[in-house]
């Protein structure tokens, strides 16, 4: 069997981070057995849905480099489809038209409600012949069992059993013609032939209403996977309490895709001790029996460890793509073409301990910054009359230095003890010259970045 899985988010609001994570789930064990994903957006909210929700669906998947098979399909398009199954199962006397009105509907649920019985509506009209129908308008309903249980089997849930007099004969087509939704997600997902349903666990109690149309079309049901919850510390639902949500903000904020690829997966599913790893990896490894049953926790502190290694692990020409692409996401301004060869001959010696790429610019700075150099405020403490002094006595003797890393070190080192000083002590007033910073990579580093005659200018600059 060729695996068909599906993403079907509705463009009523971002893409969450939740959402994010089982698209992400999807894309794995699509693309880890040669199958496809498909994307599908349940427009059919019209009053919420908005194309500026569908782009950045769009936009925030292409962000997690999560690519999709095919065009994204409408589910709002196919409503005419949905309808023709509507009318097929009330052919077959699988469903029937019901003429309650939603007064009547609310006057029982109101008697029921008083007098502690159940609320869950059963119509009148389900036996009551074409022949009684008045002249008025309907709603199509499926025709639910009144007795005895089902029992769907979850890759991760387990078996679920549910009451069968817990069912309500589901509303498949509005007065007005109009398809549900729980209607029109069956039929597009048999349609598109999607073989597994891996979404929130909050849609559980769906597929047992769902499983009704199943039954009575006869048709072959999809694998189903439904994923915990994404919680909070707080061990609550993920929130904007909690901070960050939507997956435009994560980008946003700047971390690398590849990080938060790897640390949403490992969300809720586990692959023995692995905690970093590939998307080769992630693809080969992932399954549906590796999700746990218990909601995850999301961790702002893992998500940055895991990136950072990301970031270390990443190829130069990649990273700096996705670094040019960060700052387009942010509205700042790209990096030139000076600032660009200067960052591609200066990430071996940025990437290392840097989390995000805000973290990644600012250790970065020596390179994104130009003459003058504007010291912060600790690095200006470094620049005293005596360290001044020292500097510019540097300053000729690296104009005649061979410009590797021993010799430089050899002639900081020679400078430093001529003024009974440790070599760490001259690296204060050194990252305040070339940097204009307190915090920095290793002077040694910027100055096989910058170059010779750059170096040597910001010295002559910071100790005149």
């Amino acid at each position: 069997m060729s695996v068909v899985t599906r993403f079907a988010p509705s463009p009523t609001g971002a893409l969450h981070i939740g959402g994010a994570r089982t698209a992400l789930f999807n894309w794995l064990y699509a693309r880890g057995r040669g199958g496809k994903f498909l994307l599908r957006i349940e427009d059919t909210d019209k009053a919420r849905s908005t194309d500026e929700n569908r782009q950045a669906i769009l936009d925030g998947l292409t962000w997690l480099g999560l690519d999709w098979d095919g065009e994204p399909s409408s589910q709002a398009a196919n409503a005419a489809r949905h309808a023709e199954v509507a009318n097929d199962l009330l052919a077959k006397g699988k469903a029937y038209k019901c003429f309650s009105t939603q007064e009547e509907i609310e006057a029982f649920r109101e008697q029921a409600r008083a007098e502690k019985t159940s609320t869950l509506f059963r119509s009148p009209w389900r036996d009551v012949p074409e022949s009684d129908h008045p002249d008025a308008p309907f709603v199509i309903r499926i025709k639910a069992p009144r007795d005895g249980q089902t029992t769907l089997h979850d890759e991760v849930q387990g078996d679920v059993t549910w009451a069968n007099d817990q069912l309500d004969d589901m509303v498949l087509l509005r007065s007005d013609g109009t398809p549900v939704y729980m209607l029109a997600v069956v039929v597009d997902d048999h349609d598109m032939g999607v073989t597994h349903v891996i979404r929130g666990d909050d849609h559980l109690a769906n597929a047992f209403r769902q499983n009704l149309i199943y039954d009575a079309m006869g048709w072959d049901k999809p694998v189903l996977a439904h994923i915990p919850l994404i919680f909070g510390p707080d061990g609550k639902k993920l929130s904007k309490r909690h901070g960050a949500t939507g997956a435009a903000e994560y980008q946003a904020m700047g971390y690398p895709a590849a990080g938060m690829r790897n640390y949403l997966t490992r969300l809720g599913w586990s692959h023995g001790d692995d905690e970093f790893f590939t998307d080769a990896q992630a693809r080969d490894w992932f399954d549906l029996g590796g999700i746990g049953k218990s909601p995850a926790r999301f961790d702002f502190k893992k998500l940055e460890n895991l990136c950072g290694q990301h970031i270390a692990a990443a190829d130069d020409a990649a990273l700096l793509q996705e670094l040019q692409n960060y700052l387009a996401a942010t509205g700042a301004d790209p990096l030139t073409e000076t600032q660009t060869d200067g960052m591609l001959k200066g990430l071996y010696c940025l990437k290392e301990r840097a989390k995000t790429f805000p973290e990644l610019l600012e250790k970065a700075h020596f390179i994104l910054t130009s003459r003058l150099i504007e010291p912060d405020e600790k690095a200006a403490a470094q620049l005293t009359d005596v360290s001044r002094g020292i500097l510019s006595e540097l300053t000729p003797q690296l104009q005649n230095a061979s410009w590797t890393r021993d010799a430089l070190e050899g002639v900081v080192a020679s400078v430093a003890e001529a003024h009974d000083m440790k070599l760490g002590k001259l690296a204060g007033p050194l990252r305040a010259a070339l940097a204009g910073r307190a915090v920095s990579p290793s002077v040694f580093d910027m100055m096989l970045v910058l170059g010779q005659d750059e170096t040597i200018a910001r010295l002559q600059d910071a100790s005149a």
